[in-house]
Formats: structure tokens, sequence, C-alpha cells
């Protein structure tokens, strides 16, 4: 079942009890009748506070946003946690140094996606995977019969802080401890507002940002109501996911279950690079190695419909392909989404038609991923630039 957090998901919504799924530890610092939840990794999280998602998205391009993500850290760790994982990531392990963070994928044994997230390495022998959407926990579980290593959840929640002024409020956060020499995908344990917890620098929002993750010993509600009176000084707000929903979308981010699924392998995705081969082995290598290596999930960009989940992809009359998610996209001022299609072919640069579930038919272009600064240089600091708000001629007609 996919995270959909498109438009349309806020006003298709259901009641459900409270009980089944983990609530978050800050929910009465931002709770209202305004808002809208959903669920992921078994956690409930804020895909909507009411806010504008333009002026949010702004925000977080300009200045920064606090998110509560669910995002679910699992801890492994014993004698042969470097081991266990090398054989369940496809990416090599054993290179991992303390303190670094690796993007890091598992696959079932036809080679197929199961779980992406970021790997941390904290101790010699422990580990924190932060995973995203789907129950990964079983699938550890049940492969790590013949090793000694133990699988549990350190109860941490993920608070993150992404824009350019996320530099700037970490290191009013931390005493200056926390500054631009703390690289991307660096982690490590450091005294925020009178607690020590653990900070990695990633940004799933494809902008400059960190982590902070909590534990069960955590005083959750100090926690933010310390980083909020930090971050006002530098125009931090709170947000829902609407605005990081876009910015992941333009940054190339893929969602587990939603963009990318157990029937696509890596290389379908466009996420090949994280694959190891040279490895001596790894659940799915074998058949990784027989699959295909050429890509099948682009971007589309379409300036008459914000491409939708459900919409259909035809060239030539026929039909070629799907689309997983779209957002308008404020800073290209036009409709942007992640296209599959059912074959390894040439596809990039091609104009196709959008076949929407409302009806209507667009033309659409076939791009690569990301959809600007292809070199990932904001997120890794060296970009500095503030963008200019755009004024929106094509997407104001469409939302």
């Amino acid at each position: 079942m996919g995270n959909f957090q498109e438009i349309a998901d806020l006003n298709n919504t259901v009641m459900i009890s409270g009980r089944r799924f983990e609530e978050s530890p800050f929910i009465e610092r931002f709770n209202s009748e305004k808002m809208v939840r959903g669920i992921y990794a078994g956690r409930f999280f804020p895909v909507s506070i009411g806010e504008d998602r333009i002026e949010a998205y702004w925000k977080l391009r300009q200045k920064a946003l606090l998110f509560d993500v669910p995002e679910k850290p699992i801890e492994i760790s014993g004698p042969d946690s470097v081991k266990f994982l090398n054989e369940i990531f496809v990416r090599d392990v054993t290179r991992m140094n303390v303190g670094r963070g690796y993007y890091a994928i598992a696959c079932n044994y036809d080679g197929g996606i199961i779980m992406d997230g970021v790997l941390f390495k904290l101790d010699d022998n422990k580990f924190w995977y932060v995973q995203a959407d789907g129950p990964f926990e079983t699938w550890l579980s049940a492969h790590s019969g013949t090793y000694d290593v133990q699988i549990s959840d350190p109860k941490s929640r993920v608070l993150q802080i992404q824009g350019p002024a996320s530099i700037d409020i970490m290191k009013a956060a931390s005493n200056n401890v926390i500054d631009e020499t703390f690289k991307y995908f660096c982690s490590g344990f450091y005294d925020i507002g009178d607690q020590c917890l653990y900070v990695s620098r990633t940004g799933f929002t494809n902008e400059l940002g960190f982590e902070i993750y909590c534990n069960k010993d955590t005083d959750h509600l100090a926690l933010w109501d310390f980083l909020v009176e930090v971050g006002n000084k530098y125009g931090m707000e709170f947000s829902s996911t609407k605005a990081m929903t876009m910015r992941r979308i333009e940054g190339g981010i893929l969602g587990n279950l939603t963009d990318m699924t157990s029937d696509m392998t890596p290389f379908d995705a466009g996420i090949g690079g994280f694959v190891d081969l040279g490895k001596h082995s790894f659940i799915g290598k074998e058949a990784l190695i027989e699959r295909e290596k050429r890509c099948r999930l682009f971007g589309l960009t379409c300036k008459t419909k914000i491409p939708s989940s459900g919409s259909s992809i035809s060239y030539n009359d026929k039909a070629v392909g799907y689309v997983t998610a779209g957002v308008p996209s404020p800073t290209l001022d036009l409709g942007i989404g992640y296209v599959v299609f059912n074959t390894h072919d040439d596809w990039l640069g091609l104009k196709v038609q959008l076949n929407h579930p409302d009806g209507t038919k667009h033309e659409a272009d076939v791009v690569d991923i990301p959809f600007f600064d292809p070199a990932r240089l904001i997120v890794r600091g060296i970009d500095k630039e503030i963008p200019t708000q755009t004024k929106l001629k094509n997407l104001k007609k469409l939302i």
C-alpha cells in the first residue's frame, strides 16, 4: 500500500483507532481540528495542519521548517552486526566508519526492493537503520537466526530541521558545536538543549538539513520548546509534510511502497549505483546480476496538469507506463511527478500523453531526476544562494 500525500488525499480520509498505531510524543504541541494525519512505518504523522502549502514550500526553501517525521530507527547490535547487515543490504557495510551514514537498500531474493533508508554506525558493533515505510523488522528477525545480533526498537522519534537556515539553528542549539564542519551524511551524539541526542545531516527534502533522534529517556516537550525558541530567531516554523513532499519529489527522492515497490529492482528505480555487485554475497545478488540494468523510472513535467497517482502514460496511442506520485513545483512553475514505464527503453526526452484520472489528456515531457540541482549542491551546502520566490503563471491555474 502506497503512502500517498497528494492534495486529493486530504479529502479521502477515514476514522481509525488511535491505539492501533504509534502516537507522536510531540502531538500536544501541534494538534488541532485542521490536522489530517497519515500512517507511515506504523506511526501517525501530520500530512496537513491546514497551512498554505506553497507558502510553507517557500519557507522551506528560504528559511527553515521543523518536521515531526515518522521514519523509524531500528537498532542492530552484537558481534555479528557488520556481517549480518552486509548480507541484508546491497551496499558494502564493511567500509562504514563510526559517525557516518549510508543510504542502504535491502532486496528480496528476486532482486526487488523491499526497503530503503539510512544506516548509521554508532559504534563498532552498533547500528541504527532509519527505515522507510514497511514492516522491515520482521525481515531482519527472519534472517538473523545464524548471527549473533540483537534487533530492537530504540523508541526513537525523529525531528527534522530543513532549509538554508538549519545550519544557524543547529549552531545555536548546540552552543556552536555543530557548524559547517559537520559534513553531509555525518552523525554523532550532541548536547541539544541539555539533552544528549543523536544528530545526523542528510536532508530528506534535498535542502540543507539535519535530523535529531530522540530516545525513550528524552524529555520530548522540553526538546520541542527549546528548538522552537531557537528556531524562531531564524524564521523557522513547524510544518506538516505537504511542503516536504513537494520538495523531495523535486529533489528526486523516492518513496518506498509508493514510487518503488518489491517488483522493481534498484536498477529499475534508477538507484543501481548503490548496489555493490562486487560483494561476496547479499540477499538478491544472484538475481540482480541477471536483471536488466537500465532504468524504468523517470521524471515527468506537465504545464497544463499536475500529474497524479493513478494517471496512465501513453506514447503513440499505446499505454506504456503509470504515474506513482505528482505535485506542483513552485520553483519550476509546472506540474511534476514520477513515471514508471513498463519496459526498459530510451524514454528520456520523449513527449508522452498524461491520461489524468479526471478524464483529461495532457502533453508531458519525460525528464531526468532530480528535476533541478542535479549535482545536489544545495543539500551538500555548496550552493548557498537563497532562491527568489517566483510568481506562478502556470501553477496558479492548476492549484
